[in-house]
């Protein structure tokens, strides 16, 4: 259980007789693989893989107590201060569940507890800058819309996008195109928000779909594909796409 998994970390980060790379690490050098493992564990669940899921769960796990661990070291709070955090939090979130009477929306409940943590009023705070950035946009503008800001359909989203892409034709520097391609990103996430897209999700699959038709091309070509021109290379693209590699 995750007992033993919180004394094998504890063996792991032992000064005396502990695994040194466990020992040398800290918060800032495991946090991407904490961000990789939830990654991991998105993969397993898209493709359908229970046996991978359960592997990819447990290092996502063990990111958990490793953190935990290095807190308790610091005299911050130990792993059993993390699962009663959770505990009282998930309560609390569901208070039609786990109390009496009607429950407040969701969102409202977690605005009731950032505001009893921090001095910051803005209906963004509290949205994790470490987050993916399409997922912090879609988060940031989901916050924006519940005072009002936003487009009354998805046809104004649908133009700010037209208009962006403008802007992006029309900058004349470096910086300038750095700054309003960032823009028409924003856009797109907007307008996939007013479709009900989530747009991580989206761009994920078109990386698979990419992945898959491009192997599908080297495949079709063999050794052949690297030294092809630009014209039988798009010729073999339309042909995967024929073969429905989508």
């Amino acid at each position: 259980m995750i007992e033993e998994l919180r004394d094998i970390m504890a063996r792991l980060r032992d000064p005396e007789t502990g695994c040194p790379w466990d020992i040398e690490q800290d918060f800032a050098t495991i946090a991407p693989y904490t961000i990789e493992e939830a990654y991991e564990v998105a993969d397993a669940i898209e493709r359908g893989d229970m046996d991978g899921l359960r592997d990819e769960l447990g290092d996502l796990q063990l990111q958990v107590v490793f953190h935990a661990r290095m807190a308790e070291e610091a005299g911050a709070f130990d792993l059993k201060d993390v699962l009663d955090s959770i505990s009282a939090k998930m309560i609390r979130r569901h208070p039609h569940v786990f109390g009496n009477g009607a429950s407040p929306g969701w969102e409202e409940i977690k605005a009731a507890e950032r505001a009893g943590k921090s001095e910051d009023d803005s209906a963004l705070a509290g949205v994790a800058g470490a987050l993916p950035a399409l997922l912090r946009a879609e988060k940031l503008q989901k916050r924006a819309a519940r005072t009002g800001f936003d487009w009354p359909d998805d046809e104004g989203a649908r133009e700010k996008v037209a208009e962006e892409i403008d802007e992006v034709r029309e900058a004349r520097s470096n910086d300038h195109r750095f700054e309003e391609m960032g823009d028409l990103l924003f856009a797109v996430v907007n307008w996939a928000r007013k479709l009900g897209i989530d747009p991580e999700a989206a761009l994920r699959a078109a990386n698979a779909k990419f992945e898959r038709r491009f192997r599908a091309m080297e495949e079709m070509a063999g050794d052949a594909f690297a030294g092809l021109s630009l014209d039988e290379k798009e010729a073999l693209w339309v042909e995967a796409k024929r073969k429905k590699a989508a």
